[in-house]
């Protein structure tokens, strides 16, 4: 089990997506980014994911200013590659281009090894009626719950 227990979800995106594959990828980080995720200070609501001559880039990923870097600060809302295989982003690609698939961050953590990781999903998004059923899945399983803690 590691150290750090640093764990930023996109929680969104379970919302409004049916997850069909996860991959996870590095992050090209400086130096005052990772500190600042170390902190904390980040999050996934608008992130999503692109790939471009042959580059995974993920746009929209919100890491905040960390004060003790003076003039030597990040842009908070820059874009960051991701550091995946050639196979792996082919394979991405391949499945991106069908009809009504997608690539979204998920999940962005620090490895055991120190290094900051981003999960990401090639995902499908849900209709209004599937939201709707996951509301109600949740609302039963919390009265349950609740009942069950009463007896």
């Amino acid at each position: 089990m590691s150290k750090n227990t640093l764990n930023i979800t996109n929680r969104k995106a379970s919302h409004d997506y049916h997850f069909i594959q996860k991959y996870t990828a590095g992050i090209v980080l400086t130096g005052s980014e990772i500190k600042s995720i170390r902190a904390g200070n980040a999050h996934l609501t608008d992130a999503y994911c692109i790939i471009t001559d042959g580059e995974l880039i993920v746009k929209g990923m919100f890491i905040g200013a960390y004060k003790e870097a003076s003039h030597y600060n990040h842009e908070p809302l820059r874009d960051r590659n991701l550091l995946l295989n050639r196979q792996e982003i082919k394979k991405i690609r391949s499945k991106t281009a069908e009809k009504g698939l997608t690539l979204i961050p998920v999940r962005l953590f620090i490895s055991d090894t120190g290094y900051a990781k981003l999960e990401i999903a090639v995902a499908q998004g849900k209709k209004s009626y599937d939201k709707r059923e996951d509301i109600k899945k949740r609302d039963v399983g919390r009265d349950l719950k609740r009942q069950l803690e009463e007896k």
